[in-house]
This record gives C-alpha cells, sequence and structure tokens, in this order.
C-alpha cells in the first residue's frame, strides 16, 4: 500500500533552511513521534488504504461464500452426528441380534430344552421322584434365633430414642429368609 506524498512546505520557497527552521524541525519531529507513539491516527491510517473494483468484487465474493457456507457447515456437522448416533444404534441392534441367535441355536439343542423345562417348569421323567426342598438356604443367611420374650418388665437406664434408629436401622437392613433365592 503507498502512501500519499507529503505536499512540499508552504513557508519556504527556497531549497535552503535557516538554522532556527532546521531546529523547529526537529523539535517538531520528536513531538510527532511522541505523540504517533502514544496515539494512532485511525483517518491518516483509513486513507492509506486504496480499494478497486477488483477488491470490493472480491471481498463481497468472500463475504457472500462465507454467508452461504456457514449453514451448510452447520447443516454437516449435525448430520455427522446423526449418522454417528444411528451407527451406535445399528451396532447396539447387531448385537443383540448375535445375542437373540445363539439363544435360539442353544434351543434347538433337546439337552437344553430338557434342562430349561426341568428346572423352570418342574417336568420330571416318568418314574422319577423329585423333592422340592423349601428352606435350602444357607445357614448363614438364616436369621438368629431370638431368645424367649420375658413377662417381666425391665427399666433401662438408656434413652430410647437411640435405641428406635438402631431398631429401624437394623429393620430395613436385614435379608428376608425367603428372599435368599
Amino acid at each position: 500500500m503507498a502512501r500519499r506524498p507529503t505536499p512540499p512546505s508552504a513557508s519556504r520557497p527556497s531549497g535552503r533552511p535557516t538554522a532556527g527552521a532546521a531546529k523547529s524541525r526537529s523539535t517538531r519531529a520528536a513531538r510527532s513521534t511522541r505523540a504517533v507513539a502514544r496515539e494512532v491516527d485511525v483517518r491518516e491510517w483509513a486513507s492509506g488504504i486504496r480499494l478497486s473494483g477488483f477488491m470490493v468484487i472480491m471481498l463481497s465474493l468472500v463475504v457472500l461464500g462465507a454467508w452461504v457456507l456457514v449453514p451448510t457447515l452447520g447443516t454437516y456437522i449435525d448430520q455427522r452426528q446423526k449418522i454417528a448416533a444411528l451407527e451406535a444404534s445399528v451396532q447396539v441392534s447387531a448385537e443383540e441380534i448375535e445375542a437373540l441367535e445363539q439363544e435360539q441355536e442353544r434351543w434347538e439343542d433337546p439337552a437344553y430344552i430338557t434342562t430349561q423345562a426341568r428346572e423352570r417348569l418342574y417336568y420330571v421323567k416318568p418314574g422319577e421322584v423329585v423333592y422340592l426342598v423349601d428352606n435350602d438356604l444357607d445357614p448363614a443367611s438364616l436369621p438368629q434365633e431370638q431368645t424367649p420374650v420375658s413377662d417381666e418388665l425391665e427399666r433401662t437406664s438408656s434413652d430410647w430414642m437411640p435405641q428406635l434408629l438402631r431398631t429401624i436401622a437394623g429393620a430395613g437392613l436385614a435379608q428376608n429368609a425367603s428372599s435368599g433365592q
């Protein structure tokens, strides 16, 4: 970018400056250098920019291209996210299909069918005797035997509130003997 030429000084038409003029120019130059360092003259900067017709056309084409491509780019990103979600869904469905096919293969085996009928439906072969045990729980999971309740009332020295909280917490955390299976 070319700068505008500075106009010749109108104060002195002769080509030879005097000593006072040279001193004042150096003082002005020092002041202007300090002023430029402190403050940027926007008008001077903007006046140095030249716009040609070609440059205006190219700038408008860049702006038009950005205006057209930005929504398209957003649509592209949105569609890529949807495609990724659908591919993940297809992968999950493929895994489910594979698991169901394996289960179908198991059901084609007569031994598996027999085992399932015996376990789920309690089927037996002719002549077999089956014994069902109701309380076949592990002894550790059975509730503790409680001492018999006395007929006499006793006065305790403890506060009843902590005892009530311990009882409620113990009842909530205890396991049922029938839910152990």
